[in-house]
């Protein structure tokens, strides 16, 4: 993508709990236009990083600015030109979409159409329904309205779609695709790798409170995980070790009839795929299998669980 200037700029923040560490030396940018997120395992201090951004924490150490502003210093200033959605958030239980949206709409001088709004986020038909009549994608979509109601110029979004089933959650990432398409920057975070690769221009991956690595889904595939995997069944009998001649194949294994072929580069499968038509060989079924943002995310934070 073509990098717009830069909204967000984040110098070796630090944010500690008493003794606990949450983040530490954290520095990024995030660009005009972008969808940006930030991912990582529970615990890794996602969230933290996102409320010192928002101005709802004080950063211990480092500077942050968003759209030229500091976010806990210039506050108020700010306070119209970003719209925040937060990963716990709630509404009384009896309130109704409507009333919601016209508390909202009382507070900034210039915002979106209400009715229009309602209508582009599939809501027009519950604006009388009470808050806790929603089902779960319902009450996203109400809250990422209420979060650029006010037109704003970045969007923040913390676990925008945790919980929810993978209808719904499609129908929110249309929704925070359509925000960018609008010329907004988007800042999300997420522990959801599909999410972050459906939806993000770039991803920074944070683990113990520390940047590991910031790139496009796509680049970071490339950087920590290029092997590529064949695999095809077939009655042939031949030595398997004919494949091991190109330079692109690293490993080559035969269970019963299923070659498994494994290398590295964009060449693998044509190489593969000449060599089987070299020899002559039957092919029943054919697939490859290719990393994913997933791959990158446990080959640098590990596989194991964290509890928090």
């Amino acid at each position: 993508m073509n990098q717009g200037s830069s909204v967000i700029e984040v110098e070796n923040v630090g944010k500690c709990y008493g003794k606990m560490v949450a983040v530490e030396d954290v520095s990024f940018e995030v660009f005009e236009g972008e969808i940006f997120g930030l991912i990582g395992p529970n615990g890794a201090g996602k969230t933290t990083t996102m409320e010192c951004v928002e101005g709802l924490r004080v950063a211990d150490s480092g500077r942050v600015s968003v759209l030229s502003l500091d976010p806990w210093r210039d506050a108020r200033a700010l306070q119209s030109r970003i719209g925040v959605q937060l990963q716990e958030a709630q509404l009384q239980k009896r309130i109704k979409v409507w009333e919601a949206i016209d508390l909202w709409v009382s507070l900034y001088d210039a915002p979106l159409d209400p009715d229009r709004l309602l209508e582009q986020l599939g809501l027009t038909q519950k604006r009388d329904s009470w808050f806790m009549n929603l089902s779960g994608g319902q009450k996203q979509r109400l809250f990422i309205a209420l979060a650029i109601i006010n037109n704003p110029d970045i969007v923040f979004l913390d676990e925008l779609t945790t919980g929810l089933d993978p209808q719904a959650r499609r129908t929110i990432w249309q929704l925070v695709r359509d925000i960018r398409d609008r010329g907004k920057t988007v800042f999300l975070t997420t522990h959801l790798m599909e999410e972050a690769e459906n939806l993000c221009d770039r991803v920074a991956i944070l683990d113990h409170g520390r940047i590991i690595d910031i790139d496009s889904p796509d680049a970071l595939v490339r950087r920590h995980c290029p092997r590529r995997t064949v695999i095809f069944s077939t009655d042939w009998t031949g030595d398997p070790e004919v494949f091991t001649r190109s330079a692109a194949i690293e490993e080559v294994r035969n269970d019963g009839g299923t070659l498994t072929i494994r290398g590295v580069g964009d060449d693998l499968v044509s190489e593969v795929i000449h060599c089987i038509s070299a020899n002559s060989i039957r092919v029943r079924d054919f697939r490859t299998e290719a990393p994913n943002l997933e791959d990158v995310f446990l080959e640098l934070t590990g596989h194991s669980i964290r509890s928090a």
